[in-house]
């Protein structure tokens, strides 16, 4: 039977529309690649090409293995500007970025080694040698369901940090989203994201 991490872990990754909740989010495995700039840059769409790369070759590597048949978990990325508190959203040329994605538990080291030498032998993505695979462990959150292109996500960010504010909360950490939708297939105004922002 396929493992759906995102069925699995429902209130993670399908949360309402309609309002924000408050989520406490467990320490899980994910492989990681850091960088600078605008998502529309080439640095951050090698990191794409590398991350979706090793993840669909240790999808496969673990079925053909007989250790697990699971669904490729969808991109996150953390977003912070340097030198400011939170994300400036008008300054994309200073964005720092974590693109990050969620590995299954039997998922090891070894295996994410394998699946890197696997991928530099056949096609070798620019990106691939900043691959990382570690922990990380998000906390206690808010998130919301934001429907529409991300250039308009601005009102539903201000609006999930005015409701963690009023539930007593202070924010920390980074910006958090979830692609669900493959904005190549997928019309700007019906992309699905979730939007997430630590609390404490």
């Amino acid at each position: 039977m396929k493992t759906d991490l995102k069925k699995e872990l429902k209130d993670l990754y399908f949360p309402s529309t309609k309002a924000p909740t408050v989520v406490k989010v467990p320490k899980m495995n994910f492989l990681i690649i850091d960088g600078k700039g605008s998502p529309n840059d080439n640095e951050y769409q090698q990191a794409l090409e590398a991350l979706f790369g090793v993840s669909y070759t240790l999808k496969f590597m673990l079925k053909k293995d007989g250790v697990i048949d699971y669904v490729v978990m969808p991109l996150e990325g953390l977003w912070w500007t340097r030198g400011k508190s939170g994300l400036d959203l008008t300054d994309k040329a200073h964005w720092e970025w974590t693109a990050l994605m969620l590995q299954p538990e039997p998922v090891t080291k070894a295996h994410v080694d394998k699946a890197i030498d696997e991928l530099r032998k056949k096609r070798n993505p620019a990106a691939l040698s900043k691959i990382r695979f570690e922990p990380f462990d998000e906390g206690l959150a808010v998130q919301v369901m934001y429907i529409g292109p991300w250039a308009d996500e601005k009102p539903t960010i201000e609006m999930l940090h005015a409701f963690a504010k009023e539930k007593g909360y202070t924010l920390r950490g980074k910006h958090h989203e979830i692609y669900l939708s493959d904005p190549r297939r997928t019309a700007p105004e019906k992309l699905k994201t979730v939007i997430r922002q630590p609390v404490e």
